[in-house]
């Protein structure tokens, strides 16, 4: 019921916030991938709470388990279990606002449409749920980068106002991790850093964009009609917590220019079709071509914050909030892994269904 995504490569996520443990079960990897915990544990620890000042100081070490799927170093071919003890949740923080709608919140959405709802740390509806993703996640560039060389780096393009300058063709994964906000641009950083300080001492958030570079994807992939790539990539990235806008390539930008300015011209290079320019983002008739995929998601500002705010109770009195915890006064820094993962499940997905179908 919503909780699984992909064909080939599925993966279902579960539990809650601040229930016992989070993960997800992975079905359809391919058997003989080496594989260990401390794979899946390198993107975790990106992921994981409290890993800055500029993150929510909640402290999860995040440590994960492998229960299943995996011997001997090797993947089996069976579905592969993967348990995260959440060891951190303080859910007395939660109490006086149990019967409290939070503005921009899931509360009164999940009382809609379920008549009940977890209003500890908002349950399902938390970011907490992402650590079976970003999980599942580094198997999915496992597997890529195994099989195909593929490679996914994502990073903070902008927070509020401010736009970093950064080169996707070039950016690398130690420029993007070279800082606590992981944004490549060292000058733009610094100012990122210190707006959120900003708004984490006005207790309020700041919202932002996310943008992601995948080299080396081979052409082929997607399925026309109605599962193109990008409409994959779409419903993945518009799937993570706080979530409101996609792009791929020129995006909305593309709409200023005319049909000359942005067609991409076909060459030859080193006996290869490829594009001049890349104003699609590396997809075309929702099948990928060879070239460089570039996307960008859009975070909106962290709903929880420290501000007194108007609202209304589960029995429609009016009340006002001043929501108590630990939060993000940012996503960015930690959706980064996020949204890697989610765009190394698509790719991992449709590579399987292009070698079953036409291999």
């Amino acid at each position: 019921m919503g909780s699984t995504f992909g064909h080939f490569f599925r993966i279902s996520t579960w539990g809650e916030s601040h229930g016992a443990a989070v993960g997800v079960v992975v079905d359809g990897c391919p058997p003989n991938l080496d594989l260990t915990e401390d794979d899946i544990q390198a993107e975790l620890d990106r992921r994981r709470p409290g890993q800055s000042r500029v993150t929510t100081q909640r402290k999860e070490a995040d440590t994960c388990q492998i229960l299943s799927g995996v011997f001997e170093g090797k993947t089996l071919g069976t579905p592969i279990l993967i348990l995260v003890w959440n060891t951190d949740a303080k859910s007395e923080h939660y109490a006086p606002f149990q019967h409290i709608y939070r503005p921009s919140h899931a509360d009164y959405a999940y009382d809609a449409k379920y008549g009940i709802r977890n209003w500890q740390g908002g349950g399902r509806a938390s970011a907490r749920e992402t650590v079976g993703r970003v999980a599942a996640g580094a198997i999915a560039k496992k597997l890529l980068d195994t099989q195909c060389g593929t490679e996914i780096i994502g990073y903070v393009k902008q927070i509020h106002k401010l736009y970093a300058d950064v080169d996707p063709a070039s950016v690398t994964l130690d420029q993007v991790e070279a800082n606590i906000v992981r944004c490549p641009d060292p000058h733009c950083a610094e100012e990122m850093i210190a707006q959120i300080d900003w708004a984490r001492r006005q207790g309020d958030s700041l919202g932002g964009v996310v943008e992601l570079v995948a080299r080396n994807v081979p052409a082929g992939l997607g399925e026309p009609v109605f599962d193109k790539l990008e409409a994959d990539l779409a419903k993945a990235i518009m799937s993570l917590p706080a979530s409101k806008g996609f792009e791929i390539g020129s995006g909305f930008a593309g709409t200023t220019l005319t049909g000359s300015q942005h067609n991409d011209p076909y060459e030859m290079r080193d006996g290869q079709v490829h594009t001049r320019t890349n104003n699609s983002g590396g997809v075309q008739g929702g099948i990928s071509i060879g070239e460089p995929i570039t996307l960008r998601a859009a975070f909106k500002p962290t709903a929880t914050i420290n501000k007194t705010q108007e609202t209304v109770t589960d029995t429609g009195e009016a009340t006002t909030l001043a929501a108590k915890g630990r939060h993000d006064p940012c996503v960015l820094p930690r959706a980064v892994p996020m949204v890697e993962a989610m765009v190394a499940l698509v790719l991992a997905d449709h590579y399987l269904r292009q070698k079953a179908q036409c291999s």
